[in-house]
């Protein structure tokens, strides 16, 4: 059998719970991540940053163990436990062994379930967040891309991780609690398993763990904010030695039929030192110190990125510059550009995608995307039938008439 088998357990449980397992006989490890809809587009906006803070401390107590007592659950069977909040989702991930699966979905019922946020341990939380705010004012290359997505996407997509000084000043236990306890449900959790599993197991422990989880009248999955497009320019002064320039403009949804196409394109783009922005802005150019493109997917939508850092005085050749390279493709786009990249993501699919771990966040993507698995020999067909006429037919669906760009340095662009 191929390692690629894509043997899918898919169910809504009686809880709420909507699974998906892929059972991996002979794995040495089970991995699992759990998703709930209770990202910062999620906040109230008196209280940005919230959701971030509430991942910070929502394992520092539960009802049966301080934050030294849960690090010790996970450490006693091998077990990591990792979390993080994102735009969209908080999400919780382990990778353990298989004989252990049952004590990391007790552990995560207790985390999720019970937390008791200790006020010591949301006031540091907090501080914490402050001190990554304040931080990042020194990181050009991340503030660059906080303030295009800010630009671009608007409100709530557009929001940062983080929040604002002032909204991080209302934040306290109170507020922390109050998103948990409107957000988090059983109704609400997508949750993904891959490895050595008993499928039916799984599922029982599940059932067992999460029943009764949360509110159950009209708590189902939390409606994902719509992607909305701003266009607009923008400069932001900072005297640095470098010049950083932030393009994006629309592009395809992950369920879309172009998304593979989008992929590919993105590989022609920025596929490693063989990509056409390295060779041509910076190789042969010397324009830039760094140059890159890259999608971003909402669960609505999607954008297309290009980046990059130069001089202040080369700044408007540099810009200049990506829009044609981007425009070249309908023109001179090659057959062996396009075979590269598709190498490149199969080769990628291939290696890393196999890892459990890996499996098991594809699967939690695609019940977040799709809404059920996608088999990744479906996923690997389309991106390797995509061919020169599919990326002409993409830019020319998706122009760069209207764009949202943003400048950050000394110096503003001159047209």
């Amino acid at each position: 059998m191929s390692t690629f088998a894509d043997i899918t357990c898919h169910r809504r449980l009686t809880c709420g719970i909507d699974l998906v397992m892929q059972p991996l006989p002979g794995r040495p490890v089970a991995a699992m991540e759990i998703r709930l809809p209770a990202g910062f587009a999620f906040e109230r906006t008196e209280y940005l940053g919230v959701a971030h803070v509430l991942n910070e401390a929502v394992t520092k107590g539960t009802a049966k163990r301080d934050a030294r007592g849960v690090n010790d659950a996970f450490d006693a069977i091998g077990a990591s436990h990792d979390s993080y909040a994102g735009r969209e989702t908080v999400g919780f991930a382990s990778l353990c062994l298989p004989e252990f699966v049952e004590q990391v979905i007790t552990l995560y019922a207790e985390i999720l379930r019970t937390p008791t946020f200790p006020e010591e341990a949301c006031a540091v939380a907090v501080d914490l967040a402050r001190q990554s705010l304040a931080a990042l004012r020194d990181d050009p290359d991340e503030l660059v891309r906080k303030l295009i997505c800010r630009q671009a996407y608007g409100e709530p997509l557009g929001r940062h991780a983080l929040g604002d000084e002032e909204s991080l000043g209302r934040i306290g236990r109170e507020q922390i609690v109050e998103h948990w306890r409107r957000l988090f449900s059983s109704r609400r959790m997508q949750v993904a398993v891959a490895g050595a599993v008993d499928t039916e197991r799984v599922a029982d422990l599940f059932e067992r763990e999460f029943t009764g989880f949360g509110p159950v009248e009209g708590e189902g999955e939390a409606a994902s904010p719509s992607l909305r497009f701003n266009p607009g320019r923008s400069h932001h002064h900072k005297e640095l030695e470098q010049e950083h320039v932030a393009i994006c403009f629309p592009g395809s949804a992950v369920t879309d039929a172009d998304f593979p196409v989008e992929l590919v394109l993105i590989g022609v783009l920025s596929g490693g030192m063989s990509g056409r922005l390295f060779t041509e802005v910076r190789e042969k150019q010397g324009l830039v110190y760094w140059v890159g493109a890259w999608s971003d997917h909402p669960r609505t939508g999607g954008m297309l990125h290009v980046g990059a850092s130069t001089t202040p005085d080369r700044v408007d050749q540099t810009y200049a510059t990506l829009l044609r390279e981007i425009n070249r493709l309908s023109e001179d786009l090659t057959e062996e550009e396009v075979q590269r990249a598709i190498t490149g993501l199969v080769a990628q699919v291939r290696t890393r995608g196999d890892v459990t771990r890996s499996r098991a966040s594809r699967l939690a993507d695609d019940l977040f995307f799709h809404g059920c698995p996608i088999p990744i020999t479906e996923k690997l067909a389309r991106i390797q039938a995509v061919t020169v006429s599919d990326i002409r037919g993409f830019l020319a669906r998706h122009p760069r008439d209207r764009l949202s760009v943003v400048t950050l340095g000394p110096r503003e662009l001159a047209r």
